[in-house]
C-alpha cells in the first residue's frame, strides 16, 4: 500500500483509519466518518531531457570563442616602398592597431613571410643583418589560442647596406675622424705632416 501511494499523483487524496483488527489501512475513499485525510509533500520530478539543457558535446564547443576583429591593423614606420640606408642592415619596425591589442593577444612580425621572432604584447621590432635588397614585411595578430586575428598584407621596403668605402666617399675622414668613425680606422690615419720650421731647432 506504501508503495502505491509513493506512485499517487500529487492531486490524489488518500485517507487512513484503524480497522475493527487495529491495522493501519490507507485508502482513496473517505470511507467512515474515522478516516482520516493524509497530507502528502509534493515530490520533486525532473524531465529525462530538462528544457535549456546543454548536450556534454555543445557544452565543449561553447569554449571556443569567436574570433576578434580588429578594426585596422598596419606597419607605421618604415613606410610602404621606404629605401632603408644601413651599413649593418638593422631596421626599427612599428606597427599599431585599432582598437588596442587585446588582453592576451600578441603582435607577430614576418619578414619575407618568417616570423622574425617569438610573438609578443610590443608594437616595435628591432631588426637586424637584413640582406641587401627588396624584402617584405608583414604583421599578424594572435589570440590565446594561437589563431590568427588579423593580419597585414606585404608591404615592400628596400634596404641598401653602404659599405665603409661608401661612407668615406660620401663624408670623407679628417684626422679627429680616426679611430671614432667605423670607416675612419686607426691603421688607415696618415701621418700627421712636420712642421718645417722645426727642423732648425
Amino acid at each position: 500500500m506504501i508503495a502505491c501511494l509513493i506512485t499517487l499523483p500529487v492531486a490524489a487524496e488518500v485517507f487512513t483509519y484503524v480497522d475493527a483488527q487495529g491495522n493501519r489501512v490507507f485508502t482513496d475513499q473517505p470511507g467512515s466518518g474515522k478516516a482520516k485525510r493524509v497530507s502528502i509533500t509534493p515530490s520533486n520530478r525532473m524531465s529525462a531531457n530538462p528544457t535549456g539543457a546543454v548536450p556534454f558535446d555543445a557544452g565543449k564547443k561553447a569554449e571556443t570563442k569567436p574570433l576578434f576583429h580588429y578594426d585596422m591593423l598596419r606597419v607605421l614606420v618604415p613606410d610602404p616602398d621606404a629605401t632603408v640606408r644601413s651599413s649593418a642592415g638593422e631596421l626599427i619596425v612599428s606597427v599599431t592597431s585599432e582598437p588596442g591589442l587585446q588582453r592576451g593577444h600578441r603582435f607577430r612580425l614576418l619578414l619575407d613571410g618568417q616570423p622574425t621572432a617569438a610573438p609578443g604584447p610590443s608594437p616595435v621590432f628591432a631588426l637586424n643583418n637584413i640582406d641587401r635588397g627588396s624584402h617584405h614585411l608583414s604583421v599578424e595578430i594572435l589570440d590565446e589560442q594561437g589563431r590568427t586575428v588579423e593580419r597585414t598584407a606585404n608591404q615592400p621596403f628596400h634596404m641598401l647596406r653602404i659599405s665603409l668605402a661608401q661612407k668615406r666617399q660620401v663624408n670623407p675622414c679628417v684626422l679627429a675622424d680616426y679611430g671614432l668613425r667605423p670607416e675612419c680606422p686607426i691603421k688607415d690615419k696618415p701621418p700627421e705632416e712636420k712642421n718645417p720650421f722645426l727642423r732648425f731647432f
